[in-house]
């Protein structure tokens, strides 16, 4: 991981619209589309299925602000910051380093081939640690600038 990498802080709250609206009437933060949609997750318990809803802003520094789910890690953080996003270029490896330091990992999300599009990691002190493939960097820059999701149409 390197300072370079990190390009959101994760926020769990539990009315995403009334705090989507809030940083923008407060701070002006424009929303990307919304994501809604269930994630197939390895969990230290076994294979879950979690419900999700999320908005990145538009704006920097970048906000993932993310729907609660209730007895999931997906919960409010007392100081409201829940993880800060990493790119990566390799998740396996980077999650191996956090663990060698630590570090349990709380959830994954596995791909066909074995590989991880995307890791939360947790030390004893300190925020989460999300480690999101590079793979996918393409595709959400674009979705940040633009606000929608790349194959919407038009």
């Amino acid at each position: 991981m390197r300072p370079e990498d990190q390009y959101h802080v994760g926020i769990v709250v539990d009315d995403l619209d009334a705090t989507l609206r809030w940083y923008g009437d407060v701070a002006g933060y424009r929303w990307c589309e919304q994501y809604e949609g269930d994630q197939e997750l390895e969990t230290p318990d076994g294979r879950v299925t979690i419900p999700f809803r999320f908005a990145y802003s538009m704006d920097e520094p970048r906000l993932e602000v993310i729907q609660s789910v209730p007895g999931t890690l997906w919960s409010p953080a007392d100081s409201g910051l829940h993880h800060l996003g990493y790119w990566s270029d390799d998740v396996g490896g980077d999650v191996a380093a956090l663990v060698a330091a630590g570090a349990a990992v709380e959830a994954r999300a596995p791909l066909p081939d074995g590989s991880t599009l995307w890791a939360y990691c947790k030390a004893a002190g300190g925020a989460r640690i999300e480690l999101v493939s590079s793979v996918i960097r393409p595709a959400m820059t674009q979705w940040f600038e633009t606000g929608r999701m790349p194959g919407q149409d038009q």
